[in-house]
């Protein structure tokens, strides 16, 4: 039986030692959130100057300034943005610097990837792993997608071993150190499948600078504002990178900011075959509020728990009014909506339908792999979490409820939260 976890000082956070050790580093070696600083200790880092198109200053600007102008972000939320932008922008020069060398890459083919979407916490990286043990699709793991293109020069050590693969162990072991819960609720291990966004971040555009400091208003409305089509096509570039390096295969992809950008999704990708996970969204944010407000106890120097679940819930709901306005872009005979009781009961049956509609034989080589990869990691495999929605944020299911009946009417999914 998984180990029971239930964080219960989510109002008085106490911190660890580590945090305690961690937070003090911080405090000790302050950073300057300014472009020109971000991206000259990129071009120090890689020796290489030239970042593509700079559009992208803009969009870097507002991450730096959203936590810059405001007092109560804490010291490791300014290390911690300030260290991301610089790795972002290193990528970034590294794959501007291999397609100035081998232009032949943009000629690649991104043909017919299956991409899984929906809300956070709805089973959205359980099946993406899965589909990616058929080792017939192309996907990414977390140590690829966190250094696209290696350092030039350097190469497998005396062991094998990809450096890549080796530096981010490192980074998921000190991620553990700050949240300890982070197996519980979302395991970044090297070898796990990672999110596309990741390198759409390279291009200083997605929802996950939000999940990265709590809450990103500014940023926000700057997204929002703004057509996500070229950072899709951006996207798209590094696909075929690194589809150079290594395919060509069918790419499998996954992301829940791809269920608000169905539009800019379907443009850049027309022939995908999109895969729509359903959870009850109450559940969701009680999950995903919780997580972020234990982050919080490092992100603010006075955390707002009941800010943070007010903007996630209004997150959620945004993504779901989204995804229904705009589903008309995915073609009916391109997409399969999961529900995710239907999946935890019938995994195997889930992963068929997908494979039905894409038009990939479903062989038996591919099931007893996916097939391996459930009896390896059963559910809760790092704890199960334990959650009260109303002892936390001070609310009931059935209110929450009640902003997603629009939601609810459409697509039926089991309540889970009582």
């Amino acid at each position: 039986m998984a180990e029971q976890i239930r964080i219960d000082d989510l109002h008085a956070p106490v911190l660890t030692e580590a945090q305690q050790g961690i937070m003090a580093f911080a405090e000790q070696n302050p950073v300057e959130l300014r472009v020109e600083v971000v991206l000259d200790a990129a071009s120090a880092a890689t020796g290489l100057s030239d970042f593509g198109p700079d559009d992208f200053k803009e969009r870097l600007a507002v991450w730096l300034e959203e936590i810059d102008g405001d007092p109560n972000r804490s010291a490791y939320t300014r290390m911690l943005t300030f260290m991301l932008s610089v790795k972002y922008a290193s990528s970034r020069l590294r794959i501007q610097d291999l397609l100035s060398r081998h232009p032949e890459i943009h000629d690649i083919e991104i043909t017919a990837p299956v991409v899984v979407t929906g809300l956070p916490r709805t089973g959205t990286t359980n099946l993406v792993n899965m589909l990616a043990a058929d080792d017939r699709f192309r996907s990414m793991p977390l140590w690829e997608a966190d250094e696209p293109v290696p350092v030039h020069g350097e190469g497998p050590g005396p062991d094998g071993v990809d450096p890549r693969f080796k530096r981010c162990q490192e980074a998921w072991e000190t991620f553990q150190v700050t949240n300890p819960y982070l197996a519980a609720w979302h395991p970044m291990s090297p070898e796990h499948i990672d999110e596309d966004m990741s390198l759409m971040q390279l291009d200083f555009s997605s929802y996950y600078f939000e999940s990265l400091v709590q809450m990103a208003p500014q940023w926000r409305d700057h997204y929002l504002s703004h057509d996500q089509t070229p950072h899709y096509e951006y996207l798209k570039t590094v696909l075929k990178v690194l589809t150079w390096f290594r395919g060509p295969q069918r790419w499998v992809l996954k992301c829940p900011q791809h269920l608000e950008n169905l539009g800019p999704l379907m443009t850049t990708f027309p022939d995908a075959t999109v895969v729509v996970t359903h959870r009850d969204p109450v559940g969701v944010v009680q999950s995903f509020a919780t997580m972020l407000a234990y982050t919080s106890r490092m992100g603010y120097v006075k955390p707002d728990v009941g800010a943070i679940f007010e903007y996630w819930s209004e997150l959620v709901e945004r993504f779901l009014r989204s995804g229904i306005k705009d589903a008309h872009f995915v073609p009916e005979g391109q997409r399969v909506d999961v529900y995710f009781d239907r999946y935890m009961a019938d995994p195997i049956g889930t992963v068929a339908e997908v494979y039905r509609t894409a038009g990939i034989e479903f062989s038996d080589q591919a099931r007893d792999h996916i097939q391996d990869y459930i009896d390896s990691h059963p559910r809760d495999k790092g704890g199960s979490m334990s959650y009260d929605i109303r002892a936390d944020f001070g609310t009931t299911p059935e209110e929450l409820r009640k902003r997603f009946d629009f939601y609810l009417a459409r697509y039926p999914v089991a309540s889970e939260v009582k």
